[in-house]
């Protein structure tokens, strides 16, 4: 009697498990068409009851997880592929979404740990040298992502990234390279033109500043004063002198009595030698202040340089009376400095 209990009970229970079997089949299946209908949340309320009658269901947990991504619910996607890896610690699958979606979501370390057992990933590479630049890591951000634009030669974000990482390095010459790729392969990224303009500028490559900044503003860039200011200079030093003194006076309008940028002004135009422009600015920082004794000096050396001495050193003689401390830079024969 014992032993027929005990058979009828056993029979039961494996009935009971070829039944919630069946049940998370049948949800799965029910789950996959919705899926492919694009039925979402449909999709997703039938994985989650293929899972409540299987827990260990791996593929149930895989297609929820993609289901979560298609309703743009990407921590309930890293929830389910995580639920993959506690069941099947290398199921390459889930291995290389959440590599991603780690990256994606700033979880750095463990996008890099991942992406370190994603043997055979194409972005395994791609991840390592991004993450390594989130974390300031330039030096190996450069050797992953240079490894992987081997075979991805046309990756805009990943040639910023490591002209980016050359400037916090402070090589401005080997970033420029890699920005010029990088425009070059996505020319409508306005801020990355005009960051191109500044290395150009710092580099003292007046002309092609002047290029990048222009394409910039073509892609759409804003342009602040600071930005009207630096392709002011950016023209005077490439050369093109009336459009740099527009914009120049552009700018002063807007911040009437800033003499910062007109003694900039007035010392660009006299290092280019033209000393009739550096003159105009040099009147306007007097009027602003008469008793600006650096800009007076600044118009005597002008004067000096267009061959006209005595009016120059007369001019240099009353700014020193002004500011005694002027007086060195006659020995030397230099501009105040600004």
């Amino acid at each position: 009697m014992k032993n027929l209990l005990a058979t009828t009970t056993m029979l039961a229970l494996v009935c009971h498990a070829f039944a919630f079997t069946d049940s998370a089949e049948i949800y799965f299946k029910k789950g996959m068409e919705e899926k492919n209908a694009h039925r979402f949340l449909l999709a997703n309320q039938a994985f989650e009851k293929a899972i409540s009658f299987n827990a260990s269901y791996t593929e149930a947990y895989v297609q929820n997880a993609y289901t979560a991504l298609e309703m743009r619910q990407p921590s309930a996607a890293i929830q389910n592929f995580e639920k993959v890896l506690a069941l099947q610690p290398q199921n390459k699958e889930a291995i290389k979404e959440l590599t991603t979606l780690y990256y994606n979501y700033r979880r750095y370390d463990k996008a890099i740990a991942l992406a370190n057992q994603c043997t055979g990933c194409e972005n395994a590479q791609r991840v390592l040298g991004m993450c390594y630049y989130q974390q300031e890591d330039y030096a190996k951000a450069i050797k992953y992502l240079e490894d992987y634009l081997q075979n991805h030669l046309q990756d805009a974000e990943v040639l910023y990234s490591i002209g980016r990482s050359y400037i916090d390095m402070e090589q401005y010459k080997k970033a420029v390279s890699y920005y010029e790729k990088a425009v070059q392969a996505d020319p409508s990224k306005a801020g990355w033109l005009n960051e191109l303009g500044l290395l150009y500028y710092n580099t003292n490559n007046y002309k092609n500043a002047t290029i990048a900044f222009n394409k910039a503003l073509e892609a759409g860039y804003n342009p602040s004063n600071d930005f009207k200011e630096n392709l002011a200079f950016s023209y005077i030093y490439a050369g093109e002198f009336e459009k740099g003194e527009i914009l120049v006076k552009e700018v002063f309008s807007k911040k009437p009595g800033n003499t910062t940028l007109l003694r900039d002004a007035a010392q660009a135009f006299y290092n280019v030698k033209q000393y009739d422009r550096c003159l105009l600015f040099c009147q306007r920082l007097m009027e602003v202040n008469d008793k600006d004794a650096k800009a007076l000096y600044q118009a005597g050396m002008c004067f000096q340089k267009k061959g006209q001495n005595e009016k120059g050193e007369k001019m240099c003689d009353k700014a020193i009376e002004m500011d005694p401390s002027l007086s060195n830079l006659r020995q030397k024969q230099e501009m105040p400095g600004f």
